[in-house]
């Protein structure tokens, strides 16, 4: 089991920036990748960026250049950068981390925090 506690999140105007981390704690040596994902109302759940345990990343193509995910192995923490928020980046942001096994992904969930970008 991992678990997993986000900080961070609030109320910005647009052009501004917010940070998110996350900790996990737990079996985090079954880890392979972390995350976060946002749901807006009304849509499903995206991935907004990933990092891999070897470091690779990947981000929605909404995001690129705005936000930066990075990790603290020595804190077992995920951090989210959000720069240049936009109105459309109104969500509720998700920490997410997977374990992958042959023929099998488990996900793991953070509790969630709202992210508001007022125009």
């Amino acid at each position: 089991q991992v678990q997993l506690v986000e900080s961070g999140g609030g109320l910005v105007q647009a052009g501004g920036s917010l940070r998110h981390s996350c900790a996990a704690s737990g079996s985090i040596f079954s880890i392979n990748a972390m995350g976060w994902y946002r749901q807006a109302p009304g849509k499903q759940r995206e991935l907004v960026a990933a990092i891999t345990s070897g470091g690779s990343t990947n981000y929605a193509d909404s995001v690129k250049g705005r936000f930066t995910i990075s990790r603290d192995n020595a804190k077992n923490t995920v951090y989210l950068q959000m720069n240049s928020l936009k109105p459309e980046d109104t969500a509720v942001y998700y920490c997410n981390a997977s374990e992958v096994v042959p023929g099998l992904r488990y996900d793991y969930w953070g509790q969630g925090t709202q992210v508001t970008v007022s125009s």
